[in-house]
């Protein structure tokens, strides 16, 4: 009898995507990667074998090819699916929408279908804090915060991607779905053997601060100076990729512990914002490097202040952050070092 218990991880190569296939395997499931690599790069998976000392199961396959996926869903009996594949950058996002749509909004419906087809009801979906668009003065969201209209393509993939799970669920209750919204990922596993692996120039604030203190770019952007805030730059939740990838783990246990159909929102941050500032500031004073970095007007559509109240993951999942933002930038410095070692 085969007790193997496997999940379909699609977008497994990617940065939160590698990372949460080492929780799973550390947590005795056997993912199985669809990734068709075009915004992954071989070393993620190379660095995976090696912390796991397991070969990994990939198929490079396109998840809104539905033939391909659903080869793939009748060859394994999945126990459940972490559906991460999708195009993430913002402005890239709002110069070409439509294939923000097609790759997001297609490859979630493909998933879906598949997965109704095979009898696959567990679902954890790769939602964003996006989806709250800019709080004003609440600054601190939970789950039950309005959402609002998004103020990018990208976001809305997010939003509708949650409105198609939301129907799904009313259509057919035996789904067991949930909606993690993530805050901002930073950092790298411990190793520094895999990490964020931003293909061209880096859309997220972490990595362009490590490339432009190992020489990578020029200098750093810092998007505004007069925000509302105790130092003038914007305020973020920044969460540590290694305890966001345990909640992906926690998700997918509660989700098959569940006996009847679900569908639930939670939030994935730290509970605590950090301005721009003093995460330049951390990363400094850790790496012992002087970063080159200049202040610039402020960015189209950058929310003042965001953070996440988190009470409801530590009660329905037992889960919390228990890495702070320096051990981010420690691990996310350590990564950067690594790659140039390796070049």
């Amino acid at each position: 009898m085969n007790t193997e218990r496997y999940i379909l991880v699609t977008g497994g190569a990617g940065y939160i995507g590698s990372h949460t296939v080492i929780e799973l395997l550390d947590a005795g499931y056997t993912p199985v990667i669809a990734d068709d690599m075009r915004n992954a790069h071989p070393l993620i998976l190379q660095g995976v074998r090696e912390i796991t000392g397991q070969e990994i199961l990939h198929y490079s396959i396109d998840i809104t090819d539905q033939s391909v996926l659903d080869h793939l869903l009748k060859k394994y009996k999945f126990v459940g699916i972490i559906h991460f594949a999708a195009n993430k950058a913002v402005g890239e996002s709002v110069a070409d929408p439509l294939m923000y749509y097609r790759n997001n909004i297609g490859g979630l419906v493909s998933v879906l279908e598949c997965a109704q087809e095979n009898q696959v009801k567990s679902i954890v979906f790769s939602s964003s804090c996006t989806v709250y668009g800019d709080p004003g003065e609440q600054k601190e969201v939970d789950e039950k915060t309005p959402l609002v209209k998004a103020n990018s393509p990208y976001g809305n993939t997010k939003l509708i991607g949650e409105q198609i799970l939301h129907d799904l669920f009313m259509s057919d209750p035996v789904f067991k779905i949930m909606s993690l919204r993530y805050f901002n990922p930073v950092g790298a596993h411990s190793s520094a053997l895999i990490g964020e692996f931003p293909l061209g120039k880096p859309n997220n604030l972490l990595p362009y601060v490590t490339q432009t203190a190992i020489g990578k770019q020029a200098e750093l952007t810092v998007f505004g100076n007069d925000y509302p805030t105790p130092d003038g730059t914007c305020i973020r939740d920044y969460i540590h990729v290694c305890d966001l990838a345990k909640a992906h783990v926690k998700a997918l246990s509660w989700l098959n512990n569940q006996n009847a159909g679900c569908n639930e929102q939670v939030n994935i941050g730290t509970g605590k914002g950090t301005s721009v500032l003093e995460l330049i500031s951390a990363f400094e004073r850790i790496s012992q490097q002087k970063l080159n970095w200049r202040f610039g007007p402020r960015r189209p559509g950058d929310v003042t202040e965001i953070f996440a109240n988190a009470d409801k993951s530590k009660q329905l999942l037992n889960w919390e952050a228990h890495r702070s933002m320096e051990d981010a930038v420690r691990d996310a410095w350590n990564w950067e070092l690594n790659l140039k070692e390796h070049a």
